[in-house]
């Protein structure tokens, strides 16, 4: 099914078949629980020389495709202002260097009990040390971790894993056949030349790129915008490949320079469409370079390897994360999350082949191995996210509700919470407050709120915070599946009890309806309206016409509501057209702007 022309190069017809894959995999695999990267994997795969054959060079497609790598690292760069990776300095060097140099003599013991030489295990267990920057962040992004601190240490350990490289492909060349015959000059030039990358960056960062951008901002010439974006992530890292040093560090420091510009989120903006379609592409070439024929022909050694080193590497993060103060739940899931090889394990076993320290059939056994276990990785996250409980926050100093007897219990106490609760209490209305968010809690009490801790999904919780006496419920919180359930639990236990809603959109509004909810109020609805109010008044229209316009689309509103709970509206384009009110008589004509 192999065809020489869709195998010859980059042409229309290979990208019609990277991007369809691509479209296919993810969706299912996501839909399945198991996430985007393994869906960019298995199309890889598929469409790859061991699968349907459609291409048979994926290290062309591999070196293209790093760039979404670079792209990616370049954004979390952004995001990362100097004052706060100053902040992280001691993770950085701490932790991160913890980790590196005992996950490193953990795995060389692999090499060296399968027979291999001290040399050539070394840098074995050194490639799996490298954890894949681009899978971990992506996760992490996913499980919406990545600003937060167990997030943050884990960006500390890429981080120096990024930096790790340069010494490790220093070592390949000191244990290659005469690489000890290297001079000290020989490896102080090196030194000075990766050292001498990092200034002239961190100097032309802080010098050229905001005079360089305002110059381009008064050209108003976007597409000049967005390549001088491209150019200054790509020609970043390529300061840094030039230096000896990493690539996506490299891009790391250009958004590190940059996350304090005035252009910060022009250049997100910029890169972010590039980000997404090439680290998508990165996974996709990684999964056509799964050696099926190497890992056939020596399928115990793979087995044995993969095994060997994910647990060996998990034992090194558990027990450095343990050390440096995280508590068994951090420790854990980081240990799931990071316990895998990397992309820059690749460049690392490249070298080490090209100066004799691996053969050809090690080489592609070792990246064989660093593949399946990247593979691996989101299956080993949904196993820990269904089997291990989700931790439970801290409650110390919070206050259970115990005997409350109020008007209105009101459940969940963030912006949408804070905002009701303010005209109730202006009228002398009291109030009981339920929330789980132990930090909003805490400032809460400070600015002399009373809010008790407790999940408004418990009956006993319920009952303990007034629900049998209170007037009125209000369900406030943003998780639409809870606040269902909320609503549903309330009106089987207290049926003649009112439960108003904080509705999402109009099919959350639609299941509070079906759960009982005596009314419900779509988040975004009244916030809408008043600024089209403002929209029609600075338009020239009338006070009188605006009135009307606003009681006509409410009035529609609510009865497609009605329509659609008895199915009478079926299709999108059906809600669409219902949305647009007729024009009455009498109706004042817009003026002119």
């Amino acid at each position: 099914m192999a065809t020489e022309h869709v195998a010859s190069g980059p042409d229309l017809i290979s990208v019609v078949i990277l991007l369809a894959a691509a479209v296919v995999a993810v969706p299912i695999f996501k839909r399945l629980g198991l996430g985007s990267v393994l869906g960019y994997l298995a199309a890889g795969l598929v469409i790859g020389p061991f699968g349907l054959g459609f291409f048979n060079d994926p290290e062309t497609i591999l070196h293209v495709a790093e760039l979404g790598v670079v792209m990616f690292l370049f954004l979390i760069g952004l995001e990362m202002e100097p004052s706060r990776l100053w902040s992280l300095r001691h993770q950085i060097f701490g932790l991160g260097l913890a980790q590196v140099l005992v996950s490193m003599a953990l795995l060389s013991l692999v090499g060296i009990s399968l027979g291999y030489p001290v040399g050539t295990s070394l840098i074995a267990g050194a490639g799996f040390v490298l954890t894949s920057t681009a899978i971990v962040i992506q996760m992490l992004e996913e499980r919406g971790d990545l600003s937060k601190s167990k997030g943050q240490k884990v960006m500390s350990v890429l981080l120096l894993e990024d930096m790790a490289i340069v010494p490790l492909l220093a070592l390949v060349a000191f244990l290659a056949p005469g690489g000890a015959d290297l001079t000290f000059v020989q490896r102080l030039t090196g030194v000075a030349i990766g050292l001498g990358a990092i200034i002239g960056l961190v100097l032309a960062g802080r010098y050229l790129l905001n005079p360089f951008f305002r110059l381009l901002a008064n050209a108003h010439a976007r597409e000049v915008m967005t390549a001088a974006a491209l150019l200054v992530v790509i020609g970043a890292a390529l300061a840094m490949q030039f230096g000896g040093l990493s690539t996506a560090m490299g891009a790391f420091l250009a958004g590190v320079l940059l996350s304090e510009s005035t252009f910060r989120h022009q250049l997100e903006a910029d890169v972010e469409p590039f980000r997404g379609i090439l680290l998508g592409l990165f996974f996709i070439a990684v999964g056509m370079s799964l050696d099926l024929t190497v890992i056939l022909a020596n399928w115990q050694l793979v087995l044995i390897s993969v095994l060997a080193f994910m647990v060996l590497k998990s034992i090194a993060i558990y027990g450095t994360a343990w050390a440096f103060g995280s508590d068994h739940v951090e420790a854990l899931e980081r240990m799931v999350l990071m316990g895998h090889g990397g992309e820059f394990a690749f460049v690392l076993y490249a070298a080490a082949l090209a100066v004799g320290l691996l053969d050809p059939t090690g080489s592609a056994v070792l990246t064989a191995i660093i593949i399946i276990s990247m593979a691996l990785t989101p299956l080993k996250m949904m196993l820990h996210d269904r089997l291990v409980p989700k931790p439970v926050k801290s409650t110390d100093g919070m206050e259970a509700p115990d005997g409350l007897s109020n008007s209105v219990l009101l459940i969940g106490f963030g912006r949408f919470g804070q905002i009701v609760s303010q005209p109730l209490l202006a009228r002398g209305y009291s109030i009981s407050v339920l929330d789980t968010d132990t930090d909003m809690i805490r400032v809460a009490d400070r600015m002399g709120f009373k809010v008790h801790f407790g999940d408004g999904a418990r009956l006993d919780i319920l009952q303990a915070a007034g629900a049998e006496t209170a007037r009125v419920i209000l369900i406030c919180i943003d998780d639409q599946e809870a606040a269902t359930r909320i609503a549903q639990l309330i009106k089987a236990e207290y049926p003649l009890t009112p439960v108003f809603a904080r509705a999402y959109d109009r099919a959350h509004a639609l299941a509070l309806i079906r759960a009982g909810a005596d009314y419900q109020l779509r988040e975004t609805m009244e916030s809408a309206l008043t600024f089209s109010v403002h929209t029609l008044d600075y338009l020239g229209d009338t006070e009188d016409t605006i009135e009307q316009v606003l009681d006509e689309v409410r009035r529609r509103d609510a009865e497609r509501l009605a329509m659609q709970l008895t199915g009478d509206i079926t299709s999108g384009r059906e809600l669409l057209l219902s949305n647009l009110p007729p024009e009455k008589p009498g109706m004042t004509d817009p003026k002119p702007a």
